[in-house]
């Protein structure tokens, strides 16, 4: 996605620690024309796999995650970081925000995730991993069937694509930055 790539080199700011800000497009302030075109490569992408739903975490991956199932017409569901007192048959993990560096759990209702369900996870960043390893968990503990997940960047330089794959997950990144070395983005 060469769109997406010059979109980071233009709007994206690096900050120390390897931190890498797309607020301005991605997750804060979105561009919906961009999205739609990131939502059209995932549904290309996943072209060949049984998905009958969409799962993401809330917050940052809700708007491509909706706008994937839109094009899929299917629907999506997302982990929320409190488990709301009105949510019934919870699932529930606890997932390490590499951005915030601190630990919460993330819950969703087994009635909108079981095991008839083949999920399509959709995230903005995949850094560590410890988001996708939550919803893979969440997915385990639902009987359900994982079909793959697509991130719109990966911080190839952290791992958790590695980890991932080497548990036989089908991962689909957009955008792959190899380093962030001086504050410098530079892809794979």
């Amino acid at each position: 996605m060469e769109i997406l790539k010059k979109r980071i080199l233009q709007d994206g700011v690096c900050f120390e620690g390897g931190i890498l800000k797309v607020d301005s497009f991605i997750n804060h302030q979105m561009d919906p024309m961009l999205m739609r075109l990131i939502a059209e490569e995932f549904v290309k992408r996943f072209s060949d796999v049984e998905i009958n739903k969409i799962m993401t975490i809330e917050a940052s991956g809700i708007a491509p995650a909706i706008m994937v199932g839109y094009l899929m017409q299917l629907p999506v569901v997302f982990a929320k970081k409190k488990e709301p007192k009105t949510m019934r048959h919870a699932l529930t993990t606890t997932v390490h925000s590499f951005t915030k560096d601190r630990e919460y759990p993330v819950s969703i209702s087994g009635e909108y995730l079981n095991s008839k369900d083949h999920i399509l996870c959709i995230d903005d960043f995949l850094a560590n991993g410890n988001a996708a390893l939550g919803m893979y968990d969440l997915i385990q503990q639902a009987g359900a069937h994982l079909s793959g997940m697509g991130f719109i960047i990966e911080k190839k330089f952290q791992n958790g694509g590695e980890v991932l794959r080497r548990k036989g997950i089908r991962v689909e990144s957009l955008a792959i930055i190899k380093s962030l070395d001086d504050c410098r983005i530079s892809f794979e």
